[in-house]
C-alpha cells in the first residue's frame, strides 16, 4: 500500500467493549502500516461531520455499541460519500441494518439506530455455531470476494459470532445494490457487499484476527489498498 499522503482510517467502535480480541490486534497492527488510524467513539459520533477527512471507515466488533446510531451515521456517510467501508461481526449487522432503514425503508428496521430493543426480536442463534473454528464458506462468483480470494470455492474462514438476524429480514434486505457474497454451509449469510461501491464490505469472521502487519488477510490488504486510493486522489483534486 503507497500512496503521496498518509491515509487516515477511522475505527468507529467502542475501545475494549465486551472485552473484544479484535482491539487489541488493531492497535498492534495498525502502527505498523502507512496510515494514520483514529478511535472514534459510538457516541462522540452525531452527525456526517465527525467522519470528515477520514479516507476509510472501519467498524470493528464488539456490538452492542454505546450508541448504534453513531454507527449508522458513520455507516451511511461511507455508503453515501463512496468511502472505503468495512464491518465486521456487529459491524455486518450494522451495515444491513443502516441499508434496510435508510434505503429500503423496511418497516421492520426503522428505529433500530435509536432503540435496541427494536432489534433484539429479530436476533436468532444461527444453527451453524462456531467458537474460533475454522468453517468452509460458499463463495458468489463474479463478486468482490471471489476476486479477493482469487476463486470461489475451497475458502474457510475462522468465525465466532454465533448470532445472525430472522430469514425474512436477511431475505429482504438484500435488494438493489446489496448482496450476500459468501454463506456457511447452511446457507446462512456471512458476507455483503455493495456493487457500484469503491469497496463496501462487511463479514461475520473477523479477518484482523488472522492477520499480521507483515501478512494481512487478503480482505485486509484490499481494503486498505482502497483506504489509500481515496487517499491519494486529495493530492489531484
Amino acid at each position: 500500500m503507497s500512496s503521496t499522503v498518509r491515509p487516515r482510517l477511522a475505527l468507529v467502535g467502542d475501545r475494549g467493549n465486551h472485552n473484544e480480541r479484535s482491539h487489541p490486534v488493531l492497535d498492534e497492527i495498525l502502527p505498523q502500516l502507512d496510515l494514520d488510524y483514529v478511535w472514534v467513539p459510538t457516541p462522540e459520533i452525531s452527525s456526517p461531520a465527525d467522519l470528515a477527512g477520514f479516507d476509510g471507515i472501519y467498524v470493528v466488533p464488539g456490538a452492542p455499541y454505546h450508541h448504534q446510531r453513531g454507527v449508522h451515521i458513520a455507516i451511511r456517510h461511507a455508503r453515501e460519500q463512496q468511502v472505503p467501508f468495512i464491518g465486521t461481526c456487529g459491524g455486518f449487522f450494522s451495515a444491513l441494518m443502516e441499508y434496510a432503514q435508510n434505503v429500503i425503508g423496511l418497516p421492520e428496521a426503522q428505529g433500530v439506530d435509536e432503540d435496541p430493543s427494536v432489534l433484539e426480536p429479530l436476533i436468532m442463534p444461527l444453527t451453524c455455531s462456531y467458537n474460533g473454528e475454522k468453517a468452509p464458506l460458499t463463495i458468489r462468483d463474479g463478486s468482490l470476494l471471489a476476486r479477493i480470494y482469487g476463486r470461489a470455492d475451497d475458502v474457510e474462514e475462522i468465525f465466532h459470532c454465533a448470532y445472525g438476524l430472522q430469514t425474512g429480514i436477511m431475505t429482504a434486505a438484500e435488494q438493489g445494490a446489496l448482496r450476500y457474497c459468501a454463506w456457511d454451509s447452511d446457507g446462512s449469510a456471512r458476507a455483503l457487499e455493495l456493487e457500484g461501491h469503491p469497496f463496501f464490505f462487511g463479514c461475520l469472521f473477523q479477518p484482523e484476527l488472522s492477520s499480521t502487519a507483515d501478512d494481512l488477510h487478503p480482505i485486509l490488504a484490499r481494503y486498505l489498498d482502497a483506504v489509500a486510493a481515496r487517499a491519494a486522489l486529495k493530492v489531484t483534486r
